[in-house]
């Protein structure tokens, strides 16, 4: 959580590195995402050849206004773990007019929280410190652990600054020549040239997992490039939510829709365009994860209980709560207003409610929710 990027592709990859060093921690990582990623890709292609077939339209119908529930579902469970008191509400509450009535980006409100909480660490540790343990039990009985809390650090997982600087410097390399290969290629300002450097500070700037990536990667794929419309976003949300894997994994298939939508290689199937975009948008999106996680990782026990450290990622994610509510209003105005008819969709906003309950009030899991929605809403299309 201290670090930016998906959390969970990077926790994998720390377990990976603590039991069987760097070749585990890529093991761990790889196959993480992979399954996603060829799942992702064979949706889109659906999506693209066959979106606007009565079928289709009919699930997507269903699952629009279960995903806007588990946006507001999101942004409940974060603030219900994060904002524990006024001050860490009102960043909260700040952040979400900061983005919602004055657009400012993500990176500048995630920083602006960071020097809140940092200076709240100095003044005011009471109001920042972390709440996230606090239900767990001493006496929870579990199965032993290969390693655990009592387990002597593994020599690989000490802090070695030679190997620090080795490790930064081989990652560094690997995305430098990989970019430099796009300019050279393609040039600076390709859409592929882009998307690598777009997603690599998607990667670097964003704290508080894939529903603190989302607003970001909205702002720039849609508000900023237009590489794809606000509806393929929300698309995207829907197919991210109804796929196993890690939600990240939704900027394979927004990589995919932006290279077939801006189809750069002439008298070819858009397929093609499609493949070399959702790669790099992947690829870019998880290089710093590696390079942070086997750079960092031996740092981390000496920062877990650091105030200093814990605050401003305390203040992040409470400004994160903010966002995430930007973001579900931004798919419910998409998903409950029809702008070609102007009308409401009053049954999408029911969907939306019932699902909302459903996991608030009575703990239903997701997968549930959402396979319920679409069968609603190919119900809801014979009539």
């Amino acid at each position: 959580m201290l670090l930016p990027g998906p959390e969970a592709q990077q926790l994998a990859t720390y377990i990976g590195w603590l039991m069987h060093r760097t070749l585990g921690g890529l093991i761990a990582g790889l196959l993480f995402v992979l399954p996603s990623f060829f799942i992702l890709i064979l949706l889109g292609f659906i999506y693209m050849s066959y979106g606007e077939l009565p079928i289709i339209k009919a699930v997507f119908s269903g699952i629009k206004p279960a995903v806007v529930a588990i946006v507001l579902f999101a942004a409940y469970r974060i603030g219900q773990r994060t904002l524990h008191n006024f001050i860490l509400s009102l960043i909260a509450f700040a952040s979400f007019i900061a983005i919602f009535f004055f657009k400012l980006p993500f990176p500048l409100i995630v920083l602006v929280a960071a020097v809140i909480g940092w200076i709240g660490s100095h003044r005011y540790a009471k109001y920042f410190e972390s709440h996230a343990h606090t239900n767990f039990k001493e006496n929870t009985k579990h199965h032993s652990s290969i390693i655990d809390d009592n387990t002597a650090i593994p020599l690989h997982a000490k802090y070695n600054t030679h190997k620090l600087i080795k490790t930064l410097a081989i990652g560094i390399l690997i995305g430098v020549a990989a970019l430099s290969y796009l300019i050279y290629v393609y040039g600076f300002d390709h859409l592929l040239t882009q998307t690598a450097l777009f997603f690599t500070k998607a990667a670097l700037l964003t704290f508080g997992g894939a529903y603190a990536v989302l607003p970001y990667v909205y702002q720039g794929v849609v508000e900023h490039y237009h590489w794809i419309s606000p509806q393929q976003m929300i698309d995207a949300l829907a197919l991210g939510e109804t796929t196993p894997g890690p939600l990240i994994m939704v900027i394979t298939f927004i990589g995919f829709v932006s290279g077939w939508v801006n189809n750069f290689i002439p008298n070819l199937n858009p397929i093609y365009s499609a493949l070399l975009t959702t790669t790099a948008a992947t690829f870019f999106t998880f290089l710093p994860s590696f390079i942070m996680i086997f750079v960092g990782a031996p740092l981390i026990e000496s920062t877990r209980k650091n105030i200093k450290f814990a605050a401003p990622l305390t203040a992040i994610t409470s400004a994160v709560v903010g966002v995430i509510l930007n973001l579900a209003l931004f798919f419910a105005y998409h998903v409950f207003w029809n702008e070609q008819a102007s009308t409401i969709s009053y049954i999408s906003i029911l969907i939306a409610l019932i699902s909302l309950i459903a996991l608030i009030r009575f703990k239903v899991n997701t997968l549930y929710v959402i396979f319920a929605s679409c069968i609603v809403g190919i119900f809801l299309s014979t009539f």
